[in-house]
């Protein structure tokens, strides 16, 4: 069983431990299905006319950073006749509704409407043409949103299983806080860079953590934390000892500049590879965030590497940016403002 199932699966044991009765409350259902999909609510005809194709150019299309193409979610179809109660406890629901007697055209984003943790969007508009043009203009929040909640589902389970071992090393060593799950073991610890990753016979994950001083603006540019990327995780060998990681330049980087929890930061996602030794082929995926610690002058950098030869990708690298985007200064509790 791959171990993204694995994963939805401890999230839904987890959501359980969260749903007591509060004053004339009932608990709420777990949520259903597996991470990413979504489903959406939609007359066939329409999900097959202009109106779905317009859904799907937005759900559907490729997912950043991968080796190979994955679409950002995997979407099911569900005519309104058909959406009962199987279909309701579902993590993600986007509704149509399109109907001439619709008063304002409208994007409504809820939560737990129907189980726990659920993401719920209704787009309301009074013609196809009319729900095209919203839904266009509200791609992003929309992407957003769903995206946010597939990342705090799983660092909902994280926070509630982290390996105190592992945890432990990464508070005394940098003094932070992040919430990495059970399963890691420690690969390379040299000081400033340490390395753990988890193992299955299909699937590696790696994740990295290492800081550096902060001395200039130019840290938080592209070029710099390539450069930078480098010249740290080069002590990461393969198979050889003559093998080492490096980033893969022959294709874009995604670079984005953003704000964790008021902090400068920046997002750096692209290919890996192993390079040095002769006919020794490996790589993947992953992605880096690193932020300028509030209370000195140094970087922490936390990456996530995924190596899954023949396997989809998406979802153990979302497991990766769950870990990473876990990460507290001295007891804060930070969130990435997206």
């Amino acid at each position: 069983m791959k171990r993204s199932i694995v994963c939805y699966l401890w999230i839904v044991a987890c959501a359980g431990t969260f749903m007591g009765c509060d004053s004339g409350h009932i608990a709420r259902k777990n949520v259903s299905g597996r991470p990413g999909d979504v489903v959406v609510v939609i007359p066939k005809e329409t999900w097959d006319g202009a109106t779905g194709a317009a859904v799907r150019a937005v759900l559907q299309r490729p997912q950043v950073g991968l080796p190979q193409d994955e679409p950002l979610f995997s979407l099911i179809s569900i005519p309104p006749i058909a959406f009962k109660d199987i279909f309701k406890t579902n993590r993600n629901i986007l509704q149509v509704r399109i109907s001439p007697t619709t008063d304002t055209a409208r994007v409504e984003f809820k939560r737990d409407v129907w189980a726990w943790p659920q993401a719920v969007v209704n787009i309301l508009a009074k013609s196809q043409s009319e729900f095209i043009e919203l839904f266009q203009a509200n791609s992003e929040k929309i992407v957003s949103f769903l995206l946010k909640a597939e990342r705090e589902r799983l660092q909902m389970a994280y926070s509630q299983s982290p390996d105190k071992v592992i945890t432990g090393i990464v508070k005394e060593k940098f003094g932070i806080g992040i919430d990495i799950p059970v399963g890691f073991k420690v690969a390379l610890d040299t000081g400033n860079f340490l390395w753990v990753r988890y193992d299955t016979p299909k699937i590696t994950q790696n994740v990295m953590i290492y800081s550096y001083p902060y001395v200039s603006d130019s840290t938080f540019t592209e070029r710099f934390m390539l450069d930078k990327r480098d010249s740290v995780v080069k002590v990461a060998h393969g198979a050889y000892d003559d093998s080492y990681m490096v980033t893969e330049r022959r294709i874009p980087a995604c670079f984005s500049l953003l704000k964790y929890h008021d902090c400068y930061a920046s997002e750096l996602r692209t290919l890996w590879r192993m390079d040095g030794h002769p006919g020794y082929h490996l790589g993947g995926p992953f992605v880096s965030l690193s932020i300028l610690d509030p209370a000195e002058p140094r970087i922490i950098t936390v990456e996530g590497s995924v190596v899954a030869a023949g396997e989809d990708k998406r979802n153990y690298m979302r497991q990766l940016e769950a870990i990473a985007y876990s990460l507290r200064f001295h007891n804060s509790q930070s969130v990435a403002h997206e």
